[in-house]
């Protein structure tokens, strides 16, 4: 049945993020069983693969802003359960994460639009100053209206968490930079309580309650517990990173937890030490972890609420100011060294590792990233066009980049059996912006001078940043590809793993891709140990140009049709009207005496036929099981890239979402102890509850 009851209203047009296989799923589902084809390898048994991802809840205006990234948090999983004769039964669940967020939605029937404004509010070039200030004022006064007497739930902290998931020290935690991580029970996936460092609500008291934690009181306190959605655990060491985003100075801090049993007098930690040199508020989203160092990247992004007292939109790109990297020793963060370069935009990074000298001390620190040139994925993403660039800006981009040029042929000759790099679909393109149709077109008028010839592009990019010259010794695209949301065998993050997995796509480019919703038709394997090695060649003969190289420019096309021998880059491309989201990899076990490569294992990944859809490309009713849209999770063979070992069907679909995690079984047996979980209940309907609540009831619809 459907979660809560709804008014109904008449039909509108629906946004693109909230239409096909992006429309939030109104459906949640305990641990149900799967029927299965083909095999679930053994490495699977007692496991769960879990992805999160937005659904917002309160969806009625169907006609708002809305953007991939905004949503109550959703979890979707599949648990491979042991059964009493020894055989795997996979089981299906998704679950709401109950932020207060959620629960103060759910109690306030009312509401017709989520409590947050949309991303796509705050990134558009076109809205008024007016409306995105009548936006921040319409959340702050619900969020005011949930502490009134009689409400259940009180907003106390903002975020949804709806963007990745993690395991650190018996905690699975979902994650979202507008708040603490929030912890969830694994394999049920009930939500607990957020979580300050320390330990999470719902749980037994702390171990010692006077162990750091990076929770706070007031406005400074409530925003510095923001914390990054990609914490990084180190492998070996169990520590876990984060930091902390905010919009007032340092702007920038950083913590480590170490795990409970690692915990000591001398070593409890640090939470929200300042990383010098950051001199504004910036939407930071990712960051790297080597196993000694930590890579703080602060891009020309701005997210500052004080944009609109400039005239600027509260997220902001400015392309003529440079991308720096702060490089520091992961637990001295105020030695931080910052390495400049041409403006991008980096939303994921794929790996960081560290390369040692003669006498043990390291020299070079190397990121592999997912490098955009522009920021027309955030726009992209909310189906709305990008700012045109200004003639100054251009200038100003120009005068500041000199080495953009047009690509030498007889010096790009860049990997064997490449194209010609004066073939016709090599040439530049503008940069490009979406109108409201979905078609691409310039992002900048004939009038404007053109922006230099950098490609608009998301491409898996190797940064390497020497200590010891404290300059950028390598910058460049391992391959011409686009690629997003990235992951390496788990044993080898924060090393110097050879492979690296994520989303590719057939069309040009992921912002053309997004031009109305974002889908992912072809998974990629990069083997960036061996192409890291040719740009180096190539870039030690002057063949390679910083920055704007790269090593093999095929297109997925030519990868899939042409494949070299000993192909560094493998290609699994979706069955035409299928459609796949982030993998990712677990590695087989290895039996007494046996030594397996990197790549021998697994990729999982949500599938989804988009024939289900109907002709107008909404899904069919939820409430008809026998017409239910349904989703199946892929077990793919990583090795060859081409094997699909199991498909697991689900009993209904699940939206293209965002970031996901596996946890192995001992990962879920390990789970420290829980007292309670939030439930829904939490959640009666309270605008029956005497005057305060008559009062709630009466402003929350005419915010409706």
């Amino acid at each position: 049945m459907p979660f809560f009851a709804k008014k109904k209203s008449p039909p509108q047009h629906k946004h693109a993020y909230l239409s096909g296989n992006f429309a939030p799923i109104n459906q949640t589902l305990p641990l149900t069983k799967c029927t299965y084809e083909g095999d679930i390898p053994c490495e699977l048994a007692g496991g769960e693969y879990v992805r999160n991802g937005g659904n917002p809840v309160s969806n009625e205006d169907l006609g708002r802003d809305a953007h991939w990234f905004d949503g109550d948090g959703m979890l979707s999983g599949v648990s491979f359960t042991r059964q009493p004769d020894g055989s795997v039964q996979p089981e299906f669940v998704n679950q709401y994460i109950l932020t207060d967020i959620f629960l103060s939605t759910v109690a306030s029937s009312r509401l017709r639009s989520p409590i947050l404004p949309s991303i796509a509010t705050l990134v558009n070039p076109l809205a008024s100053l007016f409306t995105i200030v009548l936006r921040i004022l319409r959340t702050i006064v619900l969020v005011v209206l949930s502490f009134l007497p009689g409400s259940t739930r009180a907003i106390k902290r903002i975020s949804v968490a709806n963007t990745a998931i993690l395991y650190h020290d018996g905690r699975a935690l979902a994650t979202c930079e507008s708040g603490p991580p929030m912890r969830i029970a694994l394999p049920g996936l009930e939500t607990v309580g957020w979580y300050d460092g320390n330990r999470a609500e719902g749980e037994p008291e702390a171990h010692d309650k006077n162990d750091p934690s990076f929770s706070g009181s007031g406005l400074l306190g409530f925003m510095r517990e923001w914390t990054t959605a990609h914490p990084k655990v180190d492998p070996t060491t169990k520590e876990m990173m984060l930091f902390h985003s905010t919009f007032f100075p340092p702007y920038v801090q950083y913590s480590i937890i170490p795990q409970a049993s690692s915990r000591s007098d001398s070593n409890k930690g640090m939470v929200q030490r300042p990383v010098p040199g950051i001199t504004g508020a910036k939407m930071m989203h990712d960051f790297g972890v080597s196993l000694k160092h930590t890579i703080i990247m602060d891009l020309p992004l701005s997210l500052d609420p004080l944009n609109l007292a400039r005239n600027k939109p509260v997220i902001d790109y400015d392309a003529t100011k440079p991308a720096r990297f702060g490089v520091f020793p992961r637990h001295n963060p105020e030695q931080v060294k910052y390495f400049e370069t041409t403006a991008c935009c980096i939303f994921h990074t794929a790996n960081a590792w560290d390369d040692f000298d003669a006498s043990g001390q390291v020299e070079t620190v190397h990121l592999l990233t997912c490098r955009l040139t522009s920021a027309c994925l955030v726009f992209s993403a909310g189906n709305i066009a990008a700012p045109q660039p200004t003639k100054s800006t251009v200038k100003a981009v120009k005068k500041k980049m000199p080495f953009f040029s047009k690509y030498d042929a007889d010096e790009q000759c860049l990997f064997e059996g490449a194209p010609d790099l004066e073939s016709p679909r090599l040439e530049r393109e503008p940069l490009i912006k979406m109108t409201a149709d979905g078609h691409a077109t310039a992002a900048y008028s004939d009038e404007a001078e053109e922006i230099p010839e950098e490609d608009d592009q998301c491409r898996l990019y190797h940064y390497a940043f020497s200590l010891k010259s404290s300059q950028i010794t390598a910058q460049y695209a391992l391959s011409a590809i686009s690629f997003e949301f990235p992951s390496v065998h788990p044993d080898l993050d924060m090393q110097e793993a050879r492979y690296v997995y994520g989303c590719s796509t057939t069309v040009s480019s992921f912002n053309a891709a997004l031009g109305r919703s974002v889908k992912i038709d072809a998974l990629a394997k990069v083997d960036t140990k061996t192409l890291i090695q040719k740009g180096d060649r190539l870039m030690n003969l002057g063949k390679l140009e910083p920055v704007t190289g790269c090593v093999d420019t095929r297109t997925v096309q030519e990868v899939i049709d042409s494949p070299l021998e000993n192909d560094p880059i493998q290609v699994f491309r979706m069955p035409a009207g299928w459609f796949a989201q982030e993998p990712r990899f677990v590695p087989r076990k290895a039996v007494a005496g046996q030594t397996l490569a990197e790549d021998d294992g697994y990729l999982l990944t949500y599938a989804f036929d988009e024939s289900q859809l109907r002709t107008d490309g909404e899904v069919p009713s939820d409430t008809d099981a026998a017409s239910r849209a349904k989703s199946e999770l892929w077990i793919i063979d990583a090795k060859d890239m081409s094997t699909v070992v199991g498909r697991v069907a689900l009993p209904q679909r699940v939206p293209y979402g965002l970031h996901g995690s596996w946890f192995p079984e001992d990962d879920i047996l390990g789970q420290k102890a829980i007292d309670a979980v939030r439930s829904i209940s939490d959640a009666k309907s309270d605008h029956n509850g005497g005057i305060w609540m008559n009062i709630r009831a009466s402003i929350e619809s005419m915010l409706s």
